[in-house]
């Protein structure tokens, strides 16, 4: 025996699908006002209808908003591929702003990179509404079995 543990299998589709799901019906997400529009293995896509509290002073969406937009899809996919009796959560994120983002409605594209044993990373960008690119976010998301006690 080689000493590795292999890894449980992914929860089924569809319970991974609903659980992933569920990430945007709680918390900044709902907040937020972000809404998934597909979420599978391969790819999750949202949008953000843009609302005047997401602005910052100078009347662009602030960087957090989409910072948390695409921390919430990250997490969706990450969620796709995690077992049951396993939780997760953010590692690491890295994000570029290239433009000022307006609205009305921004969307968002997240594909993973690497899927692993314990990590998957994650690359979301995210458009405007004339398909500017304007911000691209590269994060890493962890996966680990939740404790018995």
């Amino acid at each position: 025996m080689s000493g590795k543990t292999s890894r449980p299998r992914p929860a089924p589709a569809v319970k991974a699908e609903a659980d992933a799901r569920n990430v945007f019906e709680h918390g900044l997400p709902l907040l937020l006002g972000v809404r998934a529009l597909e979420v599978s293995a391969e790819r999750v896509t949202a949008e953000l209808p843009v609302k005047r509290e997401h602005f910052n002073r100078n009347g662009r969406v602030g960087g957090g908003v989409l910072m948390a937009m695409a921390d919430a899809m990250g997490a969706a996919g990450s969620v796709m591929h995690r077992p049951d009796g396993y939780r997760g959560g953010t590692l690491e994120s890295k994000t570029n702003f290239f433009s000022a983002a307006r609205g009305p409605v921004l969307s968002g594209i997240c594909v993973p990179l690497h899927i692993g044993r314990t990590t998957s990373v994650w690359q979301t960008s995210i458009t405007d509404s004339d398909g500017r690119m304007v911000t691209m976010v590269v994060q890493t998301q962890m996966a680990l079995p939740v404790s018995s006690e």
